[in-house]
């Protein structure tokens, strides 16, 4: 695949995690007033009442009967988790004038209302229309309303989304070992395409990818339980997913010697096992990210048995993409028209709500996760790119896999 040309407009549209705004360091940030409500306009604040009686019994639905359930099948979180996502946000959303946001009844939208209709848009991937349909409100409200709450979240949530200090590595370290026998292993990583169309003034061969659908490419490190660690995005799903590794800031950190230099862990066959992560065939072998031995009939005993535990081991990422597209549908719909400088917040946004689930201890609806591949359709490119260390640490792991 030819790799993406270099050029000022590619640059303006790529966009990582690490993204900073154009504000001064350690400046407060300045806060409007709240508005006074005019003519006696009181504050929407029955909204699930109002919301659960219009969309419980919809037919054929598959919404549960009982309440409790029935807010996380559509919100994708509980009522606790909720209210907590709202105290981050509300600052952001009472500090700026409300106007045009109010309902059918002449109400002004309560800030849990606000926090609703995203999260629903978010969870559901439905348009503007059906989700403002839902709650009594237009489709410019959702839009306005949705970006509003992203906006807010992307700053006050981003703690949710962090890589661990070495205390928390080592704890994340035990259990990878635990469940799966690799010892000294901090993450595992993939990758997954955001589907699109684009209008015609804006395609190009960048944003094509291998299946000739316009795309966006999320990639993410995870930890045992699934939680993002880092995340890189906004680059074009025509690049291969090395090149796109390549280009993401844990790379470079790596590469610098300035992440995955914990503990040395030594094995009792003498040999010395450095940190790493795991990832598959479309990946390189580095010192420091191991992918398996190539299937072929000369593999050893001690090689398939390692290619068995990294794949387990590996799966967590698969999974954790699977429910973060499965919670969060608008990730796994084909996005219409997108706002390419824009998108970037919303995936950043859908990582965020995947972690503070996780974080507040939320157990997910039964049928969140996808029931097929998180980039169904998609097949992995090889990455031929062997280094010698790497192969020796790999080596080394599988020499260890078979005690």
């Amino acid at each position: 695949m030819v790799p993406p040309k270099k050029s000022k407009k590619k640059k303006n549209d790529s966009k990582q995690l690490k993204k900073t705004k154009n504000k001064k360091k350690g400046k407060p940030k300045s806060i409007r007033p709240p508005v006074p409500l005019e003519n006696g306009a009181a504050i929407d604040s029955d909204w699930w009442n109002s919301f659960w009686t219009k969309n419980s019994s919809t037919p054929d639905s598959n919404v549960p009967s009982d309440e409790e359930e029935g807010f996380k099948y559509f919100f994708r979180v509980s009522k606790k988790t909720f209210e907590y996502i709202c105290s981050l946000v509300r600052e952001d959303l009472i500090s700026r004038p409300p106007s045009g946001l109010i309902n059918i009844e002449g109400r002004l939208l309560s800030v849990e209302k606000q926090v609703a209709i995203a999260l629903r848009r978010l969870a559901s991937g439905e348009s503007q229309v059906s989700v403002g349909a839902s709650f009594g409100v237009g489709q410019s409200t959702v839009s306005q309303v949705t970006w509003r709450f992203i906006e807010a979240l992307e700053e006050r949530g981003k703690h949710h989304l962090s890589w661990p200090g070495s205390s928390r590595m080592e704890k994340i370290k035990s259990e990878f070992e635990l469940s799966f026998g690799l010892p000294n292993c901090c993450g595992a990583i993939d990758a997954t395409h955001i589907v699109m169309t684009l209008p015609a003034v804006q395609t190009s061969d960048d944003w094509c990818d291998q299946e000739n659908n316009f795309s966006m490419f999320l990639q993410g490190i995870v930890d045992h339980e699934k939680r993002f660690l880092d995340i890189v995005t906004g680059w074009p799903g025509g690049m291969t997913v090395s090149r796109l590794f390549k280009f993401s800031g844990f790379y470079e950190l790596c590469k610098s010697g300035d992440r995955m230099n914990g503990d040395i862990r030594r094995l009792s066959e003498g040999a010395d096992i450095r940190e790493y992560i795991v990832g598959g065939v479309d990946y390189p072998l580095l010192p420091w990210l191991i992918t398996p031995y190539e299937d072929d009939d000369d593999l050893s005993a001690a090689m398939l048995n390692f290619n068995k535990m990294h794949e387990a081991t590996r799966s967590v990422a698969v999974k954790a993409f699977s429910v973060l597209k499965g919670s969060w549908r608008i990730l796994n719909k084909v996005m219409w028209r997108p706002d390419k400088r824009k998108l970037p917040s919303i995936v950043l946004v859908c990582c965020l709500l995947h972690n503070i689930v996780i974080d507040c201890g939320d157990s997910l609806h039964p049928d969140v996760a996808l029931s097929s591949h998180h980039d169904s359709g998609y097949t992995g490119q090889r990455c031929k790119q062997v280094d010698p260390l790497g192969q020796l640490l790999r080596d080394n792991l599988a020499k260890y896999s078979l005690h």
